[in-house]
């Protein structure tokens, strides 16, 4: 449990190690220019509430996209995780994630994070990417710094959940999405389940798609089950909760407040139940 909070954040951002996939098998990720026109504008906040086994608040976590000069497309994906509750006595976590992200694909230029963990347990990483020569360098605190190197573009734990936010999804097509994780350029395959209607949400009733990453954890806590990101069925893809299941419980985080100027209500949308939830309705009650 001493980690968990971080683990957490691990997690919702996708860093681990997925299956081998051969980038052959499947077509990698296409943007929705429709939905990065909204969900890439910048001024966009998130928060969520970090629970563990079904209630037991254990943090929050705060994301914001913010749009940078110099480029087009160039943006700035932060993240903070603080602890809360009974946590704060066991495991003080107050952590800071900085991606700057550019370009069609929003893949990362550069990633810094400070972890400020326990009672004494403080550190600063780098990791900076060239993304036309494949080199990407990494640097903790003082030590030297490691150079990989990659065939192809990646992503990060970060980018990639941005990514995958305002791709293209079909329920019919798997598809790609190429991230750097432990030394590598790793192919995570990202599936996208039926429409779901989710009630009680920071954003009212709304139908939600579930999306997948296809891959496998280890050393920081065992993994049972898979990760699922609800995303608004909407032009604003707001990741509205997050959850999984570990062989310790179960993590969820749910979004609790959420602000974007460019991401108008769409509550008419929503309003409107899909008709395969419909049937399905229809079933259970004949039943």
């Amino acid at each position: 449990m001493q980690r968990l909070l971080f683990s957490f954040l691990l997690l919702f951002c996708w860093i681990g190690f997925p299956y081998s996939i051969s980038a052959a098998s499947f077509p990698p990720g296409v943007v929705d220019e429709k939905i990065a026109a909204i969900a890439y504008q910048g001024g966009e906040k998130l928060v969520y509430e970090l629970s563990w086994c079904g209630g037991i608040k254990i943090g929050e976590l705060r994301m914001e996209v913010n749009k940078l000069e110099g480029s087009p497309n160039r943006y700035e994906l932060r993240a903070k995780v603080k602890d809360s509750g009974l946590f704060h006595f066991f495991y003080p976590v107050d952590d800071t994630f900085v991606t700057v992200v550019e370009g069609p694909q929003r893949l990362p230029v550069s990633y810094q994070v400070h972890q400020k963990e326990g009672s004494s347990y403080e550190a600063r990483r780098r990791t900076d990417y060239d993304q036309d020569s494949g080199q990407i360098r990494y640097q903790k605190n003082e030590l030297d710094p490691e150079e990989f190197q990659v065939e192809g573009t990646v992503h990060n734990e970060f980018s990639s959940f941005f990514f995958t936010r305002i791709m293209h999804l079909d329920q019919e097509q798997p598809v790609i999405v190429p991230t750097f994780a432990d030394g590598k350029r790793h192919e995570v395959l990202v599936r996208t389940g039926p429409v779901k209607r989710i009630s009680g949400t920071v954003r009212g009733d709304v139908n939600a798609i579930p999306v997948i990453p296809i891959m496998k954890f280890k050393g920081l806590y065992d993994k049972a089950g898979a990760t699922v990101t609800w995303f608004t069925d909407d032009l604003c893809r707001i990741p509205i909760r997050i959850t999984s299941e570990l062989f310790i419980g179960s993590l969820v985080a749910e979004l609790i407040s959420y602000t974007n100027p460019s991401c108008p209500e769409q509550s008419a949308r929503h309003k409107e139940i899909p008709e395969k939830l419909q049937q399905k309705n229809d079933l259970e009650q004949g039943d």
